[in-house]
């Protein structure tokens, strides 16, 4: 696992800065706590419509909120088809708060 560079902390922060895009990093903390779907959520990560119903937002807003997160590290993204999977990124969270933890 590679060390955060402060930028890339500040872009964390920043992404994880509002409520729904910070509940989101929780709920895929547990993918199966979303609908079925046709392929594991386990091995594909949950499809962008299923957390678009659990944020209560439009598609284009979940995508908005998904993008932002996948651009600071937090999740990955896994195309299926033409459906948009995504995934908790656990080594930038676990240096995220390796990094926190020895800042504070």
């Amino acid at each position: 696992m590679s060390e955060l560079t402060d930028d890339e902390v500040v872009a964390a922060f920043k992404a994880l800065g509002h409520p729904t895009r910070l509940a989101i990093l929780g709920w895929l903390k547990d993918p199966e706590s979303f609908p079925p779907q046709d392929r594991p959520a386990q091995e594909v990560g949950v499809c962008l419509k299923h957390i678009q119903a659990r944020a209560d937002v439009s598609q284009s807003t979940a995508s908005q909120f998904m993008a932002t997160l996948q651009r600071a590290g937090l999740v990955t993204c896994q195309r299926v088809g033409q459906f948009s999977h995504y995934s908790r990124n656990e080594e930038t969270i676990a240096a995220l708060g390796k990094k926190v933890s020895l800042a504070i």
